[in-house]
């Protein structure tokens, strides 16, 4: 008797492990579960940002998919978006003072959670997710006087989905952010004059540390070794982001005139791309460049592809590039595809003037 109970309960124990063993979370459900999101910042002065979408399978786009799930529009220039889990977060910088906002989504649906305006957000640059369900948000401020001396990092709760604290970041408007091992590093725009990297420990949400550089400091992100790079006008700094020693610079031609940006890591985070760019008085000129991260130089006399773009990005899970192009302000624009030699693989329709790209 006393074995029968026995192997009676060790069936019962085995099917229970086996049952939960079989069992897994429900899959997310959505219509964008897994795809490629595309910022289409959109015409300044119509406020007409929008989010599109598209699986990597599809050549066509959704093009307005928050517009789709919630019934209206953004009302703003999407400036960008990232999300974390089943979080997303758009950036929305609109034309007239005080309407600018973030909205957080269910990155899955891209149903409204909740919204954040101003005062507490106010002309938004960047987002990042930090850990202990954090964001960030790189904001110029009011800049009412045009000097870039009111900037801030605003720091989201994402239990409470509001404001906790603003990080003043007064040097030139704050801009690109790097997030990394709990420190965050904050850029500031070109023109607006500031020099200093800022480091924000984020267990504190206070500066810890800033770094001079001979121009505006732009993060790019960490390598595969673990390093950092920024853009410091035309060259490239490799800086230890543990005892902040710059440990290689490498120059970007010697152009002055010329500007370097939409910096994008390769998958393998062992390739930088960036598009090099001039004006003249017919326009805007220049081509798509790639180094690698051992590199001793950057070669940009021979390009990876002749065009400029208005963004830049790479895809994780399959490697390929994908570039925004703009005809104008006044019409949908183009997400293009390609290998990472330059080849092109095709082009998708999107929205008005597309400059950013996140993936999931």
């Amino acid at each position: 008797m006393k074995k029968q109970l026995f192997r009676l309960a060790a069936f019962t124990s085995l099917s229970l492990f086996a049952w939960s063993c079989n069992q897994s979370d429900p899959a997310p459900k959505g219509d964008y579960v897994q795809g490629v999101f595309v910022v289409n910042e959109g015409n300044f002065s119509q406020n007409n940002g929008a989010i599109s979408f598209f699986t990597r399978e599809q050549t066509t786009a959704q093009v307005d998919i928050f517009s789709a799930a919630n019934g209206t529009a953004l009302k703003g220039g999407a400036q960008g978006y990232a999300a974390s889990g089943e979080t997303g977060i758009i950036l929305v910088d609109n034309m007239s003072a005080g309407q600018d906002k973030v909205e957080i989504v269910n990155s899955n649906t891209f149903k409204t959670i909740a919204s954040i305006g101003a005062p507490d957000i106010e002309n938004p640059r960047e987002v990042v997710f930090g850990i202990n369900n954090k964001a960030y948000v790189s904001c110029w401020g009011s800049n009412a006087d045009q000097k870039f001396t009111t900037g801030y990092v605003a720091v989201i709760d994402l239990t409470t989905n509001k404001i906790t604290k603003r990080v003043d970041i007064a040097s030139g408007g704050p801009e690109n952010l790097v997030y990394n091992n709990g420190k965050l590093f904050v850029g500031t725009v070109s023109y607006g004059g500031g020099k200093t990297l800022s480091i924000i420990n984020t267990s504190t949400n206070a500066i810890d540390k800033t770094l001079l550089f001979e121009n505006a400091p732009n993060p790019i992100g960490i390598d595969a070794d673990e390093k950092l790079w920024v853009n410091d006008g035309i060259k490239v700094v490799k800086i230890n982001p543990d005892s902040y020693n710059a440990e290689a610079t490498l120059s970007i031609g010697s152009d002055a005139t010329k500007m370097a940006d939409k910096f994008t890591f390769s998958s393998d985070r062992r390739t930088v791309f960036f598009v090099l760019t001039y004006f003249d008085a017919a326009g805007e000129h220049g081509a798509t460049y790639k180094f690698g991260v051992s590199d001793a130089q950057v070669n940009v006399t021979t390009p990876l592809i002749k065009r400029v773009f208005t963004g830049l990005a790479v895809d994780p899970t399959q490697g390929l590039l994908y570039a925004g192009v703009t005809p104008s302000y006044a019409q949908a624009g183009y997400a293009v595809r390609y290998r990472a030699d330059g080849s092109v693989v095709d082009s998708i329709k999107v929205n008005v003037a597309p400059t950013g790209f996140f993936f999931k």
